[in-house]
């Protein structure tokens, strides 16, 4: 019998494009703490962590109190930017990544899983936008784990779909998520289109990057294929 199979997707830089509202979100709370904003490329770089990882990552002179007020502000702006622009829908899906989802979501052995620094509010806003929530069976997010690379994200899905570690791969554009799945002892696929370089995503180790979501099947019949 073919064995359960699983899917994780990260959200931000890897199924959604997010990037104009995290900058602009992490910008407004450093100007509103009277701190310089940091560069856009290293706003990019923190995309992933957990909201005070990531705080403390481009201000690492803050003290804790500091890095809470900083994680609070940049809530507050995001919430702000979403009812400016009209919600999650500003924030587009990449290319292919609907209709990959939607080839592999019948398959009766694969699950579908999310694995997201965003909060759980921040997650459930874009699966309505998009009207992509139903095609996950799992979905893990900064709420509940420690920030990635931890692999308690990627643990808790396993155990959710009751799937092997050696039966499943994680799909994401950040050194994070690849360090994150071979923490939990998955495969991992690198994706080129989002907020960290493909030089670093196959320095952290991805078993492959795709250059596009059409690539993503053959991709993951790959691992399968060795797994047999």
């Amino acid at each position: 019998m073919t064995p359960l199979r699983l899917v994780v997707f990260d959200m931000d830089g890897t199924l959604i494009d997010s990037q104009d509202f995290i900058v602009e979100a992490m910008s407004r709370a450093f100007t509103a703490m009277g701190r310089p904003a940091p560069t856009r490329p290293d706003i990019l770089s923190i995309v992933g962590l957990s909201l005070p990882q990531a705080v403390a990552r481009l201000a690492p002179d803050m003290d804790a109190a500091a890095v809470e007020q900083g994680a609070e502000l940049y809530k507050r702006s995001f919430i702000a930017l979403r009812e400016e622009r009209g919600g999650e829908a500003s924030a587009p899906l990449y290319p292919g990544a609907r209709e990959a989802l939607e080839r592999l979501q019948p398959r009766d052995e694969l699950f579908l899983g999310v694995a997201t620094g965003k909060a759980r509010r921040g997650l459930d806003h874009a699966f309505r936008a998009h009207d992509i929530g139903h095609f996950f069976h799992t979905s893990q997010t900064a709420d509940d784990h420690p920030s990635k690379p931890h692999p308690s994200m990627l643990h808790a899905a396993l155990t959710e779909t009751g799937v092997e570690p050696g039966n499943a791969v994680m799909v994401g554009d950040t050194t994070y998520d690849i360090e994150m799945g071979r923490a939990a002892g998955c495969r991992t696929i690198g994706v080129s289109w989002g907020y960290h370089p493909v030089s670093a995503l196959s320095a952290a180790g991805a078993d492959l990057v795709i250059e596009g979501f059409g690539a993503l099947d053959a991709a993951l019949e790959t691992f399968w294929e060795k797994a047999a």
